[in-house]
């Protein structure tokens, strides 16, 4: 299980830095085809004016919420802290509550509903680690 929330929490960190930097260099979204999603986004959040009249925000929110949090978590299970699971719980977590935003805002998509299950797989490991340490606790 441990080898797989590494890879798991390394693997999303990566993307939303992918995913940040893509939205920082094109913030119009023209490049990499996200002017549809951008308009949806203007559309269905709100204060459209402040927030979303580019990527650029979004990116940070992406960075911040997904890649930070997860390579922290990644760097709690490599040191074997005691709170590395809660904080791969956390992340899990996370992540499926920004893919259901992702599905409010612009439908189910391959990549999103992959993501969802990378969360979900997450949240299970971790939950499954941790009725393991309690149970070798007792």
């Amino acid at each position: 299980m441990l080898k797989l929330e590494k890879f798991l929490t390394l693997f999303i960190g990566i993307g939303a830095v992918a995913g940040a930097a893509m939205m920082w260099i094109d913030p119009t979204g023209a490049k990499w085809g996200g002017e549809p999603l951008l308009e949806l986004l203007r559309a269905k959040m709100p204060w459209p004016d402040l927030f979303f009249r580019n990527f650029i925000l979004s990116g940070f929110m992406l960075l911040a919420l997904n890649g930070l949090t997860q390579f922290a978590a990644a760097y709690l299970l490599f040191k074997r802290h005691p709170l590395a699971q809660w904080a791969v719980l956390v992340c899990g977590i996370i992540l499926m509550l920004w893919i259901v935003l992702e599905w409010w805002v612009w439908g189910f998509n391959a990549m999103s509903n992959i993501y969802f299950v990378f969360g979900l797989v997450e949240a299970v490991a971790a939950v499954i680690c941790l009725k393991s340490q309690n149970r070798k606790s007792k």
